[in-house]
């Protein structure tokens, strides 16, 4: 079954002859930063190396077989909009200094696998008065208070996620798109495993993500939430990213009181769903993509990203993780989640009872998305084996009586 559309295969015909720089990545980077510059009046001076490392990430995609225009400017527009929130965020610091004043107090990140309840745990804990989930239009254009700015980028999300979901259906099912509600933080941050799951396998990026120090990232990521908290009532940000099981250490660096909420959700399951989501994706991007690639860097990004998350817990203090099992949580919820708010601390009223009840009654997509392994060349005891004990640690969570 194809995940893409016939609109898909229009789009690409009448990109494509807008999409040459492709094949000249560097070349069209270049072009896209001085454009860039020369637009916004603002200087990549002293940003260099952020520049230079998403222009690095562009290059990358010509390790993608069969990449599509449509792919390429997607690509190419995304790092240009990324730069751009770079260097507004930069601009209003040095405008606007008492910026850096602002204190992000004891945020919640919430971690684990992909397709592991990370999207309900963040909603459920977001919907709190105290708290505050990030949106997704504050996220790609990070500013101060500007209704006019706003309803722009708003119309702008909403257009586009009106596209994507014309060229790729099953995206609306698999994670709905929404500009006023609470989204990731790869929506701020520059680099992340995100791109190989959305896009496709690019070993070169891969390698140098894995060698690359992280920390700039989360700087900036507390940059710009100082910035959406400027002239607005600080609320506890409840932040979401699946992949922030790699960096807990280095979180802890720049956010010392970060607590983390980690979902757990067997691998067998989450794996199979995460290979569907990786094809839907990765078809928008690639002609023909390889559904056993997809197979095989799922699960070494998950292992890899499980043993990261063990080996940080080590050495961060008990109540720094909160584990919330997905079974559990998706079984009893009107018990589990007033548990997870007291393990961060946080107050229960009567008011998050509704907000519960108004997430959970949202219409719930379908799992159509969902395949077994063998579509993506894996089996059970390949999957149990590389995950080893975590996946007797997952029923252990799960079957524990309190």
């Amino acid at each position: 079954m194809s995940r893409t559309t016939l609109t898909a295969s229009v789009m690409n015909a009448l990109l494509a002859p807008a999409a040459g720089g492709r094949k000249r990545p560097e070349a069209a980077w270049e072009k896209a930063v001085a454009d860039l510059e020369q637009s916004t009046g603002w200087s990549t001076t002293g940003d260099e190396q952020f520049a230079a490392d998403l222009g690095f990430t562009l290059s990358r995609l010509t390790e993608i077989p069969g990449l599509t225009p449509f792919g390429w400017q997607a690509c190419l527009r995304d790092a240009k909009e990324r730069l751009e929130n770079r260097l507004r965020v930069r601009n209003l610091l040095e405008t606007r200094p008492e910026i850096a004043d602002e204190k992000i107090v004891d945020p919640v990140f919430v971690v684990g696998l992909p397709r592991t309840a990370t999207t309900l745990a963040h909603k459920v804990l977001a919907a709190s008065d105290d708290h505050r989930g990030p949106l997704l239009w504050e996220m790609v254009r990070a500013d101060l208070e500007n209704p006019e700015a706003e309803a722009k980028i708003i119309k702008a999300l909403d257009g586009g996620a009106k596209m994507v979901a014309k060229v790729a259906p099953s995206w609306e099912v698999i994670h709905p798109i929404r500009s006023r509600q609470p989204e990731e933080t790869m929506f701020v941050l520059p680099h992340g495993t995100y791109h190989l799951i959305l896009r496709g396998s690019m070993p070169g990026y891969r390698r140098w993500l894995g060698e690359r120090d992280t920390l700039p990232d989360f700087e900036y990521l507390k940059q710009t939430l100082q910035v959406l908290q400027h002239g607005r009532e600080p609320k506890r940000w409840i932040l979401k990213y699946p992949a922030h099981l790699n960096d807990m250490d280095t979180i802890r660096e720049v956010f010392p009181d970060a607590r983390f909420v980690w979902t757990h959700r067997d691998p067998t399951t989450a794996i199979g769903s995460l290979c569907s989501l990786m094809e839907t994706s990765w078809s928008m991007y690639q002609r023909r993509p390889d559904l056993r690639q997809i197979g095989q860097l799922a699960l070494e990004l998950l292992v890899e990203s499980v043993e990261k998350g063990r080996a940080s817990r080590l050495n961060l203090p008990t109540d720094a993780i909160v584990d919330v099992p997905y079974h559990r949580l998706n079984s009893d919820p009107h018990r589990e989640v007033p548990k997870l708010y007291e393990a961060l601390g946080a107050k229960w009223t009567g008011k998050d009872a509704m907000n519960l009840a108004n997430v959970l009654a949202r219409p719930q997509t379908d799992r159509r998305h969902e395949y077994g392994l063998s579509r993506y060349g894996l089996d059970l005891p390949t999957v149990e084996s590389a995950f080893g004990d975590y996946v007797r640690l997952v029923d252990s969570f799960n079957t524990k009586l309190e």
